[in-house]
């Protein structure tokens, strides 16, 4: 990966290039796709039917991410946060989603309220369904919604990135109770944000967020090694 890089700039303007980050970044959000996973450009070539510099660009935009490691002559391999990134991101999260549920307890658009009581009854019929991989997604889509009703594009990338280092956590640490949020709970925030308590949103997403955060044993790890093809074409 250290020949000819492309600019960040022109990432955003191919949508074969998309199409392989959104893939790649779906496969992480729903666990798929485990840290450590080498990403060979030859076997992305292959799947997307690209050459080199399309597989290459995104990437590099999945790096700037902070999903994809690109390791000089090794090639690229999803992300593998350590013990200590671990306890990082939960902190970072702790610090940034509390705030956020506190400002929404102070005053939040009805529509947003509309969006975030529908997100959750996806999750719901996803659970009925017994649909691992929607649950998974669903569940990280929802700290984001959060973000998104705050309205602030900053906070927004900030915590898509920290939801999808979680689910990167998440597989490497997780045991079985930390695969996913908590039932319910998700449900609790919103009732909290609708109460106009920001004391009460703090205190539940803190509770949320921790919960997640316990249900991971630092002192172990997974590690998996998937058929790229089956899995970014959905052919699981």
């Amino acid at each position: 990966m250290n020949e000819a890089e492309p600019k960040l700039d022109t990432l955003h303007t191919d949508p074969n290039e998309q199409m392989i980050v959104d893939r790649i970044y779906s496969a992480v959000m729903e666990q798929k796709l485990a840290p450590r996973t080498k990403l060979s450009e030859l076997a992305l070539c292959e799947t997307f039917g690209v050459g080199r510099m399309r597989v290459r660009r995104a990437l590099l935009l999945l790096s700037s991410q902070g999903i994809v490691d690109l390791r000089s002559n090794r090639g690229a391999y999803v992300a593998c946060p350590s013990a200590d990134e671990a306890r990082d991101v939960f902190v970072a999260r702790l610090t940034i989603e509390t705030g956020i549920v506190r400002e929404l307890a102070r005053g939040i658009r009805d529509d947003g309220i509309q969006i975030l009581r529908s997100h959750v009854e996806k999750e719901e019929v996803a659970r009925r369904t017994d649909d691992r991989p929607e649950i998974i997604r669903l569940s990280g889509a929802f700290h984001v919604e959060l973000a998104k009703c705050h309205e602030n594009s900053v906070l927004i990338r900030v915590v898509r990135e920290l939801v999808t280092r979680t689910s990167l956590i998440v597989a490497l640490f997780g045991t079985n109770q930390a695969s996913t949020c908590p039932d319910d709970e998700h449900a609790s925030i919103i009732d909290a944000i609708v109460s106009g308590d920001p004391q009460s949103a703090e205190d539940t997403i803190r509770h949320h967020i921790l919960h997640v955060q316990n249900g991971l044993d630092l002192n172990q790890s997974q590690k998996a090694e998937p058929d790229l093809a089956k899995i970014l074409t959905g052919r699981m």
